[in-house]
């Protein structure tokens, strides 16, 4: 059996253990379409930005332009008649996040909400990633948004785009995340969110589709490692590779143009109860 790492935080050793102990040892080189950057012990944050860019030699691009999650809707690989179908807006969007400014409303499951203290006080705050709301938000304009791409040195190539989010009032970050696309083992193209964690990282899969009124839905429903879902992976204190599949836990983003206005409501369920649900209100900045 594995050992998670001794010298860092006990909160964090527990839940890496954790992982060890119901979680599968997995080789990288058979699960490259699961790996992404890991967090280190000393924080996330906006610290993580600039450890990712020295530990692989990459430039943190400083120009003006317009940056988004995904460099083109094609990326996502989908069929020609969803891909008529979906919204010129919510293109617009994921091509040019930095261009939109989010209001945000959150609505906790009160049975689930004590999860939630739990996690911003053992590891939220601390860490800074994962700092969801804790109260219901009904406030506009609380998160500030930057996408932030890291470059190859020689080529200018973008690497990694990383959406960091984080609470206007206080400069807190709430969100982290490098994302990605990509093939899984079922052949789908999916859209990877990866949310770095010391020594490791939570990683959410979400599978792409198009509704009948033109909206982006990402789903992450799988029941097995190899479909779409949430992951934990980690390295053990000699370097082994680990993950955890949580197949209870689903996450749900319907991302809609309603009357000029972009609108992103996402629910997470657990055991087939919903945890907590997300509204985003997303309008241009000009």
């Amino acid at each position: 059996m594995g050992i998670a790492l001794l010298k860092q935080n006990f909160q964090d050793w527990i839940t890496q253990q954790w992982v060890i102990l119901f979680g599968k040892r997995i080789n990288r080189d058979q699960h490259e379409w699961l790996i992404g950057p890991f967090g280190k012990t000393n924080g996330i944050g906006k610290k993580f930005i600039k450890q990712l860019a020295e530990t692989e030699n990459l430039v943190i691009d400083d120009s003006e332009r317009s940056k988004g999650i995904l460099q083109s809707i094609s990326q996502l690989n989908l069929a020609e008649e969803e891909l008529n179908r979906l919204s010129k807006e919510v293109i617009d969007f994921y091509e040019n996040t930095s261009d939109y400014n989010f209001d945000l409303n959150v609505k906790w499951n009160p049975i689930f909400k004590v999860f939630g203290v739990l996690l911003k006080i053992l590891f939220s705050n601390r860490i800074e990633q994962l700092n969801i709301p804790i109260e219901n938000i009904k406030d506009s304009k609380v998160l500030s948004s930057e996408i932030i791409q890291l470059l190859n040195s020689e080529t200018a190539e973008i690497k990694h785009t990383i959406w960091l989010r984080a609470f206007k009032a206080t400069g807190h970050v709430v969100y982290s995340g490098v994302y990605e696309t990509g093939p899984i083992p079922t052949g789908q193209t999916c859209v990877k969110a990866i949310f770095p964690l010391p020594n490791g990282n939570a990683t959410v899969i979400l599978y792409p589709s198009v509704g009948e009124n033109g909206e982006l839905i990402l789903t992450s429903s799988g029941k097995k490692i190899g479909d779409s879902g949430f992951y934990f992976l980690l390295n053990d204190s000699k370097g082994n590779l680990w993950t955890k599949f949580i197949s209870s836990f689903k996450d749900e983003l319907v991302v809609s143009a309603i009357n000029e206005q972009i609108v992103a409501k996402q629910s997470l369920t657990l055991w087939n109860l919903r945890v907590v649900n997300f509204k985003y209100t997303i309008n241009n900045k000009m």
